[in-house]
Parts: C-alpha cells; structure tokens; sequence
C-alpha cells in the first residue's frame, strides 16, 4: 500500500488573500465574536486614507492661531472667525474636526474649548513650527509613486542645504532658518537623550554638529563640572554665543566652527556626541565621520548617537514611516536601525556598543560605544 502523500503547507500569504476576499469580509461581518475585530480594522484603514486631511486640520489650527486663542478661554466660531479672517460657518468646520482629532473640546451651544491633547502640543518646544514646514514635505510626496522612482526634484533638499556641506550654505537665511528651527526641536530631544545616557566622569563633551548649542545647554545645566565644545559650520554656530550665554555657560564652552566632511576634529574631548546628525548623511559621510570622532576621542573615550531609528525586523509605525520618508526626500540620509548604528561603530573600530531605545522613540533612541584602550 502505498504511503499518503504528506500533507501540503498552505501557500505563503494564503490567510492575507482569504481575508483581501469581499465576500470572506461580508461573512466575518456577521459573526459576532469577529464583528469588532473587523470594525477595529476598517477605522484603522480609514485613519490610514484620512490622515492627510489631519494633518492639515492640525495646520489650519496652527497657522490661524486658532489653539492659542482658545488656550485664553472656550469661544465659538463666531468669536474666533474675525481674528481668524475666516467666515464663521466654514471656521465652524474646522473646530469640529479639531474636536475630531481630539485637538478640542466641543460644549454645549458651538462653544470650542482647548483640550487635553491641544494643551500638550502647545507645551512641545518646535512642534508648532514643525507643523509649518511641512508644507514642503507634503508638496514633495504629492506624487508618492514618482518620488518613490527618483522621478521628482524634492524641495526639502533645498530647504535643509547644510547637509550637502559648508559649500551649499551660500544663504544666511537659511543658515537662521536651520538653526531656528533645529534649537526650537532640540529641546526635547536633549531631555530624552540625557534620560537615556549618564555623562558622570566626563571631563569635556564635544558636541558635532551641535547646532547653537541647544544640546550642550542642557548637558552643562545637567552636569556643572563638565566642560563643553560646539563643532558645527561657522555660519550655524555664529549664532551660538547668545544660546549659550543665556545658559550660564560662555566660560565652560569652546566653540569650533567647521565641516565634519572637511575638517578634522579638535582633540581634547573624552566624549562626542552625535545629536540628530547621522541620519541626515548616507552611509559613506557616516562612516567617514565616525572614523574622525573615534580618532579625535582619547583611548577610553565615548561616542553618544542620538536620533530616531528605524526598527528594522519590527517596523516602528513612527520612525518607520515619517523619519523614513523626510530622509529620503532630504536626499542625502537614510534612517538607520540600532543595528545598522552598531555595524557602523564597529567598523570605525569602536567596542562596547550598547542601544537603549527611548521613552519617546519618535523624539529619538540613544547608541554609545567606547574607544578601546584605559581611559587617560
């Protein structure tokens, strides 16, 4: 007798062509232990098709000033409508959806107050200003599939020219427009990269790339005893003796101005941080970049990286999706995993590499290793 054939596995991707079935859909409908299920994923879908629309309702709200005004007090679409320049039936419309996305609180009588949620966005440093230039991320990505294909020329590459390097910072606006927006933003990514990382024992931080010096401030009011360096292009840190001088701390920072990509960098730190910085740069500037910090860092020294990162085998649903796209429509970075990071520092010759995901991984994620050798 002949043995039975052994049985066949499904075909890969079997359950996901069942369920795409309409009439697979229509049937899970019906079944009450399945109904919700099948709801929960149709307004996750819907979110999905929805969310530009969102996101310009959260713009409208910030460009009007509407969240400000209701920080002051509740008023309705009337009230508002003058100030906002806006016809109060159609202003109506946006506070509802406001409301909607949970941004406001809808009262009895078309009476709008400020939410939970709308409170919080206006107590983020940068978020607002944030929201406004991404205008020019959404103009690049109106033809996702052309952007995709390198078809389009994507205005962000302009907007942020400092990643080309000093040469293409022919434009003191955008210099100020860079390092506005940067310090605005860098404010709450320094509070989670010091919750992540312990600097104790450090005798000098260099900052690469550090901007106005946002980062250094908040590591010198941290940590009093620790002196500091700012390296970034000398159009961006011309504006960082003002920053730094309201923190206390003209006496404590050495300020270096410089390309990374050009220059080699001051010796003297034990430790160098690297602050929303590699992301911006492909795979070659960031190795060679690495390679000067470990040669710049005594035996013993420290590299900090902070940024967003992608998460890689387990796709992030916010890194993996926004952070993804501005650095490839910035044509110059990429977002990169925590073990894209380690492979990188290791083969600039760095050890003890060591990964702590962020409370906020949106805001960022922190990698520091070590230069090999007793510290000196």
């Amino acid at each position: 007798m002949a043995e039975a054939a052994p049985a066949r596995p499904f075909a890969p991707g079997w359950a996901a062509r069942l369920i795409a079935r309409p009439e697979v859909q229509r049937f899970v409908a019906r079944v009450p232990g399945l109904r919700r299920i099948v709801r929960a994923e149709g307004a996750a879908l819907f979110d999905l098709v929805q969310g530009f629309v969102r996101s310009q309702v959260l713009l409208a709200l910030v460009e009007l000033h509407l969240l400000h005004r209701l920080a002051e007090g509740p008023a309705t679409a009337a009230t508002l409508a003058p100030s906002a320049g806006v016809a109060p039936e159609r202003l109506a419309v946006l506070l509802q959806a406001g409301a909607g996305v949970g941004l406001l609180k809808r009262r009895r009588g078309g009476v709008f107050a400020l939410s939970r949620r709308g409170a919080a966005f206006l107590g983020v440093p940068g978020l607002e200003a944030m929201v406004r230039h991404h205008g020019v991320l959404y103009r690049d990505l109106a033809d996702p599939a052309a952007f995709l294909r390198g078809d389009t020329e994507p205005e962000l590459a302009r907007f942020w020219p400092y990643v080309f390097g000093a040469a293409a910072v022919d434009d003191p606006d955008a210099a100020a427009r860079y390092s506005a927006l940067m310090a605005d933003s860098m404010r709450l990514v320094a509070d989670d990269t010091l919750r992540c990382v312990r600097l104790r024992g450090v005798h000098r931080l260099m900052d690469v790339g550090g901007g106005t010096g946002t980062f250094l401030a908040a590591a010198g009011g941290a940590y009093p005893g620790m002196g500091l360096a700012l390296f970034d292009l000398p159009e961006v840190v011309a504006a960082a003796p003002p920053v730094l001088g309201r923190a206390g701390l003209s006496a404590r920072v050495s300020i270096h101005p410089g390309s990374f990509r050009d220059d080699p960098l001051p010796g003297g730190a034990d430790a160098i941080s690297l602050v929303r910085v590699l992301y911006d740069h492909g795979d070659d500037t960031v190795a060679a970049l690495l390679r000067k910090v470990y040669a710049a860092l005594p035996p013993g020294g420290r590299v900090i990286v902070s940024e967003p990162m992608s998460g890689g085998a387990r796709p992030d649903p916010a890194t993996d999706v926004y952070f993804a796209l501005y650095t490839l429509a910035m044509r110059t970075g990429r977002l990169r995993s925590a073990e894209d990071l380690r492979a990188a520092l290791a083969a600039a010759g760095f050890g003890g590499i060591d990964a702590r995901r962020g409370d906020r991984p949106y805001v960022t994620s922190v990698i520091t290793a070590r230069k090999p050798g007793a510290a000196v």
